[in-house]
């Protein structure tokens, strides 16, 4: 989980979201890319920005350079720190561009507030999660803290919920954080109970072999999402990783129900993996 990718609209939130990344990949070391998509490739509408004396305009470029020179001392990841701009479907050149960097991280913000176009980070951040095939970390703007010292990873009764496990054990060994292993369900039906206790022994097993500290815990609620999210309120919790998929085979590229919801409505950062 090294090169990071963070697609930027030059907002309060995917601002947020590239400070984040670039905490992040201090920690775990790598290439850090910043990527603005424009609508086309002839249309680079400028910021228009108002002095005490004047009004003058900006460019994505002039922006996107600025950035780099603001952000270049904070960034320690000893590799290449730099931007890219391309045009088209923004969910698509994301994902595309993740592939170029071989990126295993994409960090962005869930609402976007632009200037000068459509507000694109939060209204396609959904789309990147189902479709990108690394993990995608999504943020909201009011989320302040940056480090991460105790992960949520919740434990349900499929089978691909393991295999989000080492990535989640790789990030809590660079940041030393405390893994909280947390069976989540709805029912009491015994056969429900005793998978999660066999899947959650075994993801315990795992990670306790990875000498990262881990704690175990059960809850019950009538919502799934609500009770992952009240827990790690009760915790203080700094991230929560989910499988964005439901069921079926990782081509499917499907988010579930319960990862829509997670991504769109948790002020806690939420780390969606793709099982594979």
């Amino acid at each position: 989980m090294k090169n990071i990718l963070v697609p930027v609209d030059f907002s309060k939130g995917s601002m947020h979201a590239l400070e984040y990344a670039i905490n992040t990949v201090n920690k775990i070391g790598g290439d850090l890319r910043i990527l603005h998509v424009r609508k086309s490739k002839s249309y680079d509408q400028p910021f228009i920005l108002k002095g005490s004396e004047k009004s003058y305009s900006k460019t994505v470029d002039d922006f996107c350079n600025e950035i780099l020179g603001y952000y270049g001392e904070r960034y320690k990841g000893k590799g290449i720190f730099d931007y890219v701009i391309t045009s088209g479907k923004i969910y698509k050149n994301v994902i595309d561009e993740a592939e170029k960097l071989d990126a295993g991280l994409i960090v962005m913000g869930t609402h976007g507030v632009s200037g000068f176009e459509e507000l694109w980070v939060g209204s396609n951040s959904y789309r990147v999660v189902s479709k990108a095939y690394c993990p995608v970390l999504t943020i909201r703007h009011g989320f302040k803290k940056k480090n991460i010292k105790k992960i949520i990873l919740p434990i349900d009764v499929y089978k691909n919920t393991r295999q989000k496990v080492p990535a989640v054990a790789e990030l809590a060994k660079k940041f030393k954080a405390e893994v909280h292993v947390l069976d989540v369900r709805t029912s009491d039906k015994k056969d429900i109970i005793y998978r999660l206790q066999k899947y959650g022994d075994q993801v315990v097993e795992y990670i306790d072999k990875q000498g990262i500290k881990t704690i175990r815990k059960a809850k019950k609620g009538s919502n799934i999402v609500d009770a992952i999210i009240a827990y790690g309120f009760h915790i203080n919790a700094d991230l929560i990783a989910i499988s964005k998929l439901d069921r079926g085979t990782p081509g499917n590229q499907s988010i579930s129900s319960a990862a829509q919801q997670m991504v769109n409505h948790s002020p806690i950062p939420v780390l969606s993996i793709n099982p594979s």
